[in-house]
């Protein structure tokens, strides 16, 4: 099949062409991906052992990009190959990557690859003579795509030869949140130093692209405060008792309820407490961090859903009460949780959003049965809570509103599977569904059909998430609508965004006007910094894992300080994994439900989660290996480290200041069963 290009495509595919580094900046809807196949297919045409990476950074964008694009027009005269992380053939990825002409991946699987010293999974980025790199604004800081580009502009600085040629695609690099020019300008001279790229758009075919991706209408649709609010005062008497139970100097510190930043706050006092092994402030930040949760979801949502979430939260702890802070927090709960119910089924009350975001979607769908619509929601727990809402309201039913929730893959209660994800766009593409109800996963690259109304609702994104919602609308007469209310952050981050979003125009313009020669030594300059701030945060890292020795870390559970082990009992697997090794350790949990993933793994299988037998925190899993191993694989989140310098809690097992040894598992087999000759 012939891949034909726009006029203004064609101009920027010329800096690629020509077998420049470049990033095209083109609008969402504008035809970026096709513009890239345009590229891939004359780079295989005209290079000697030409072999293409398509890098995407989100699973579902590999067969997108294979099915839609790659594969159609270059399947038949080209090999062509998608590997996801859900593909068993990423197992033998440098293999494929030697019997493929043009391969489809996320960047984690070639940044594994790379990494990788089995000889069926090695490559190296000089297998490749071009990289494309989707969405490639996400080239900075620690991404995956800034690893691989890296180590790329490394072996640039050391004039290794034979590196592949890069093209990047995005519909907007960002300012990387700053609000003036000069520092716009330094923002995207760096992601194209990142990238080694110069930046291109359309100068002479302007007119063309607008026709192309006609904008849509943007309307506000504004309502005011609640007049009064019972629920809401309700839940806030009952965060001022939890603060009167904690010591006056902590409670004092703590900035105004049902925002973000009192979040921020009641995380870190957990942290503290866990630090002062002071259960009474660990237990009092976690339960306010949940009434904070039900503030934001009675800001956004229904006041059935905030007080649902509480108490889903409180029925899932009441046999779990070890002391007496535990019996006063579930006590304050059972005590009111009659009155709060009764306020939150009160309909004089109700969320004034939610009325307008009715009238916004009957002014479409009454107007247009045809109607496809967009709701962009904050959190994967706001986009059930709309989703039950339309489903249970009927003047959204009577004008045929068939809704369709998509979020993220992952593993958590609100996550979707990657076939659940596949079947809700395919749903929507053909119009058995007319309404998506989504996070920001449908802001970002996916090939969704065309939609007369996007909805942003009660949303604090930056500028790109902005320009990329937008772009959703894309059908002709589209409505782009922002439901927010009079004088809130959503409005003001908004307005913010809009002015961030022209500032990223003139900061591209401003590069793109530079001479070649300034910058060429602008771009020098900032790989140079960025090769060694590298280099000096990698020692720093090897530093900090040789901090301590794994027989001075002891972990101890993060909801009642019990110790559960030491840093020599934990082994990692695939870099991954981390499990405990030591047989005293199942004295400590206990076992509960089955866990199922979808993906299936070449070395272990999920088996059961597993909990603190003292006070039920969640654990992790145990996982069964080589299908006879069973080991307790935990999170690191569930406990905290005590260590000759301190306590200290981590998100991430890469974070922890000890050095945890591979798994061995014949080291394993043996000590556990000494009458095993397993050297034979």
């Amino acid at each position: 099949m012939e891949v034909t290009l726009r006029s203004y495509q064609e101009e920027v595919v010329q800096a690629a062409l020509k077998g420049e580094n470049s990033i095209i900046w083109l609008p969402t809807g504008g035809g970026k991906t096709r513009a890239a196949v345009y590229v891939a297919k004359k780079h295989l045409e005209t290079t000697p052992n030409a072999k293409v990476a398509v890098l995407v950074n989100k699973v579902h964008l590999v067969d997108q990009h294979y099915n839609n694009e790659f594969k159609p027009y270059l399947g038949k005269a080209y090999r062509v190959k998608a590997i996801s992380g859900d593909s068993s053939d990423k197992d033998l990825f440098g293999r494929l990557v030697e019997d493929s002409d043009l391969i489809i991946c996320t960047a984690q699987i070639l940044e594994n690859a790379l990494n990788s010293t089995e000889e069926e999974k090695h490559v190296e980025l000089t297998d490749f003579s071009l990289l494309i790199i989707d969405e490639c604004h996400h080239t900075q800081k620690e991404s995956v795509y800034n690893k691989i580009m890296g180590r790329y502009v490394e072996k640039k600085l050391r004039k290794e030869r034979k590196l592949p040629q890069v093209l990047g695609l995005t519909a907007s690099p960002g300012t990387g949140g700053n609000k003036t020019l000069e520092k716009a300008v330094e923002h995207v001279l760096q992601i194209c130093a990142n990238l080694d790229s110069v930046i291109v758009s359309t100068k002479n075919y302007k007119p063309e692209l607008k026709e192309v991706v006609p904008r849509p209408r943007k309307q506000y649709d504004i309502v005011e405060k609640r007049a009064l609010d019972p629920f809401g005062d309700h839940l806030k008497l009952m965060m001022s008792l939890i603060h009167g139970f904690m010591p006056s100097t902590v409670s004092r510190s703590l900035r105004e309820v049902g925002t973000q930043e009192y979040e921020a706050d009641v995380v870190e006092l957990e942290k503290i407490g866990v630090k002062q092994e002071n259960r009474l402030i660990t237990q009092c930040a976690l339960h306010l961090r949940q009434y904070n949760d039900a503030l934001l979801i009675h800001d956004t949502v229904r006041m059935v859903d905030a007080f649902n979430v509480l108490d889903e939260f409180y029925n899932s702890r009441s046999n779990k009460l070890l002391d007496g802070t535990d019996f006063f927090l579930q006590g304050l709960f059972d005590e009111n949780r009659v009155e709060l119910k009764q306020l939150a089924l009160d309909a004089r009350y109700e969320n004034p959003k939610l009325a307008q975001l009715q009238r916004t979607l009957l002014k479409e769908f009454e107007e247009n049965k045809m109607s496809r619509g967009i709701i962009f929601s904050k959190t994967r727990r706001g986009t059930h809570c709309l989703y039950d809402w339309v489903s249970a309201n009927p003047e959204l039913q009577k004008v045929k509103i068939s809704a369709g929730i998509l979020t993220g893959t992952g593993t958590g209660v609100n996550h979707m599977n990657q076939n659940k994800q596949k079947n809700t766009i395919k749903d929507f593409r053909v119009g058995h569904l007319n309404l998506l109800i989504s996070t920001s996963v449908a802001e970002e690259g996916l090939d969704i059909a065309e939609c007369n109304l996007v909805v942003r609702y009660g949303l604090l994104t930056n500028e790109i998430a902005q320009q990329q919602a937008s772009g959703r609308a894309r059908a002709l007469n589209s409505v782009y609508s922002v439901v927010a209310e009079e004088g809130g952050r959503e409005l003001r981050k908004e307005f913010t965004n809009e002015y961030l979003e022209s500032l990223t125009s003139k900061a591209i313009d401003q590069v793109q006007s530079m001479s070649p020669r300034e910058f060429r030594i602008k771009i020098s300059e900032l790989q140079q910094m960025a090769v060694l701030i590298r280099i000096e945060a990698a020692r720093k890292k090897d530093a900090r894992k040789q901090r301590y020795s794994p027989g001075q870390v002891e972990l101890q559970c993060r909801g009642c300080f019990v110790f559960v082990g030491l840093g020599e009992d934990i082994r990692k697997i695939e870099n991954s994994h981390h499990v405990n090794i030591n047989p005293e350790f199942q004295k400590h949990y206990r076992t509960g439900g089955k866990v199922f993933l979808e993906k299936t793994f070449e070395d272990w299988e999920p088996g059961r989660v597993i909990n603190c037998s003292k006070c039920g925190k969640e654990w992790g899993m145990e996982i069964k290996f080589k299908k006879v191993a069973i080991l307790p694989c935990l999170n690191i989140k569930s406990f905290s480290l005590s260590t000759p310098g301190g306590k200290f809690t981590h998100k991430q097992w890469k974070d922890v200041e000890f050095q945890v040894t591979e798994f061995d598992f014949i080291d394993y087999m043996s000590s556990r069963f000494p009458d095993l000759d397993l050297d034979d």
